[in-house]
């Protein structure tokens, strides 16, 4: 029986991973033990990151809605409370886009609930 050779598996094993880690610095690019580590931490910090982009894009938008309704006489936590009360239901991604693009109508809705 023949034997099998494997070489050309460990080539193509290589090159995925290089392919993976090109533009990483230093030896983490081109040493394979270096760079399988360095590939590792890199998807585990990725997967963490997206669920943080979810936390840090929150916060943002309530910085946007707290410095529009400070210009009308409002703190944000205000803003919101008046808003529950009123029975509005307007999440803070599109408050913020309003804050920003649209401000006449976020200025209409401040007014309206501060009645």
């Amino acid at each position: 029986m023949p034997r099998v050779k494997r070489g050309m598996a460990h080539v193509k094993k290589r090159r995925k991973l290089h392919q993976a880690v090109k533009g990483f610095k230093w030896g983490r690019k081109n040493l394979i033990k270096v760079a399988k580590t360095a590939l590792t931490k890199a998807g585990a910090h990725a997967y963490v990151d997206r669920r943080k982009k979810k936390r840090d894009m929150r916060g943002l938008w309530q910085i946007k809605i707290n410095a529009f309704v400070r210009e009308h006489d409002l703190s944000y936590s205000k803003f919101i409370g008046l808003l529950k009360a009123n029975k509005i239901e307007v999440d803070r991604k599109i408050l913020a886009d309003l804050a920003v693009n649209n401000k006449e109508v976020l200025a209409a809705l401040v007014a309206r609930i501060k009645k």
